[in-house]
C-alpha cells in the first residue's frame, strides 16, 4: 500500500468525521464485559446518530507493545504490529445491511474502510481524551485486501483490527492530529491492512475556518444513473448522475442527498468523505463496465471542502487490465475547477 504522508503538513479542509457536540467524555476500553457478552461502542464515539450504523464491538491496548514498530514501515498483511498506541479494536459485519449489501457471496469491501473511518474516532476520543465536539479533517485513507476477507459466511463477520497509532501531534495537551495504520484479521490471519490519517480542531477554530455553513442544500438530486452500472440495486444509493456539460465519456455529476440516512447520517456543512469515496466506487464500476468486480484497494487522498450547494464533477480513468484481471482506476473529484478529492482502486473479477 502506499505510504501516508506526515502529519507535519497543514491540514487540508475535508471532514469524513464530524463528532455529536458533547462536553464529557467517559472513558470506557470495551463493551464486552461479561465473556460470551457483546454489544457496540457508544455511538458517540464513531460520529453516528444512529446506533445501527456502529460497526465496532469494543476496543482494548494491545499486549506486548513494542516500541520498535513507531517508526517502522507501513505493515503488510503479513504483519500484525503493536507498539506503544496500539489498540486490539473489534468490529462485526452484518449480514444484511441496507447499504452495505451483500452481494455475488461477498462483503461489501466499504465496510473495511468505514470500520476503519470509525477507529480514528473511536480511539481520539476514547484513548487521546479529544473531546466531543471536537471536527476531524480527514486527509486520506486506504486499504488494500484480498477476497478471503470479503467471502460472506453464514454468520455476521468478526473482524480484529490491530491499530497502531504514531505521527501524534499535540498542541498543548490536545490531539491536533495522528495517522494510523490497521491490519485486519479473521480467525487470527492477517487478511488486509489499511491507514488514514486526520486532524482536529476545535469547535471554535472550525468556526473560524467554516463560518456559519447550511447543513442542508435546496439542490434537487439529479437522476441517479442506473444502478446496475455501479453494482447497487436501489437508485437512492446511487451517487452519480448523468452530467449535461461533460465532453467526453467516464464523467458524472456528484449526487448529494442530504436527506439520506446512512451517507448523512447526522446534519453535516459539506459532503462527507465517505459519501466521496463511495463516488469513486461507483464511478470506477461505471467506467469499466464491470459493475460486480470487487474493490480490492482503494487510495485516497482529500483536498479541500466539498461544499453541499455547489456542482462537483466526477472523472474516471480507468487502466488496461492485468495478467490477473486487476483494472487501476483513477478518479478525481472537482468543484469550482479545483479539486477536492483523488482516489486509486483496483477491480478485480470476483471469479478471478
Amino acid at each position: 500500500m502506499p505510504s501516508l504522508a506526515s502529519t507535519t503538513r497543514e491540514p487540508v479542509r475535508n471532514s469524513a468525521l464530524v463528532p455529536q457536540p458533547r462536553t464529557a467524555v467517559p472513558q470506557p476500553r470495551t463493551t464486552t464485559g461479561h465473556a460470551g457478552l457483546t454489544t457496540t461502542v457508544p455511538r458517540e464515539y464513531v460520529h453516528r446518530a444512529a446506533v445501527s450504523e456502529v460497526l465496532l464491538t469494543g476496543w482494548e491496548p494491545a499486549a506486548d507493545a513494542s516500541p520498535a514498530h513507531r517508526s517502522g514501515p507501513r505493515p503488510g498483511i503479513e504483519s500484525v504490529p503493536d507498539g506503544p498506541d496500539a489498540f486490539v479494536v473489534r468490529s462485526q459485519w452484518p449480514r444484511g445491511h441496507s447499504l452495505f449489501s451483500q452481494t455475488g457471496g461477498y462483503q461489501d469491501p466499504m465496510l473495511l474502510i468505514e470500520s476503519v473511518r470509525q477507529i480514528g474516532a473511536l480511539l481520539s476520543h476514547a484513548e487521546f481524551d479529544v473531546p466531543f465536539g471536537h471536527q476531524f479533517l480527514m486527509w486520506d485513507m486506504s486499504f488494500a485486501t484480498t477476497k478471503d476477507l470479503l467471502v460472506a459466511g453464514p454468520a455476521p463477520a468478526e473482524v480484529e483490527l490491530r491499530t497502531v497509532c504514531h505521527d501524534v501531534v499535540r498542541r498543548g495537551r490536545v490531539l491536533s492530529g495522528m495517522r494510523y495504520d490497521v491490519t485486519a484479521l479473521v480467525d487470527g490471519v492477517p487478511l488486509a491492512t489499511a491507514g488514514a490519517a486526520f486532524s482536529c480542531t476545535s469547535p471554535a477554530v472550525h468556526r473560524r475556518l467554516r463560518g456559519d455553513r447550511p447543513t442542508s442544500t435546496d439542490r434537487v438530486p439529479g437522476r441517479p444513473i442506473d444502478p446496475a452500472l455501479v453494482g447497487r440495486t436501489a437508485p437512492t444509493h446511487v451517487v452519480l448522475t448523468e452530467d449535461p456539460t461533460a465532453e467526453r465519456d467516464h464523467q458524472w455529476e456528484l449526487r448529494v442527498d442530504s436527506t439520506h440516512p446512512i451517507f448523512f447520517d447526522h446534519p453535516v456543512d459539506h459532503v462527507p468523505g465517505m459519501v466521496l469515496l463511495e463516488a469513486a466506487r461507483q464511478a470506477a464500476h461505471a467506467s469499466t463496465g464491470l459493475p460486480d468486480a470487487l474493490v480490492i484497494s482503494l487510495d485516497s487522498t482529500f483536498a479541500r471542502y466539498t461544499e453541499l450547494d455547489r456542482p462537483c464533477r466526477i472523472v474516471a480513468h480507468p487502466g488496461l487490465v492485468d495478467a490477473a484481471g486487476h483494472i487501476l482506476v483513477q478518479v478525481c473529484g472537482f468543484q469550482d475547477d479545483q479539486t477536492v478529492f483523488a482516489a486509486d482502486l483496483v477491480l478485480s473479477p470476483r471469479n478471478g
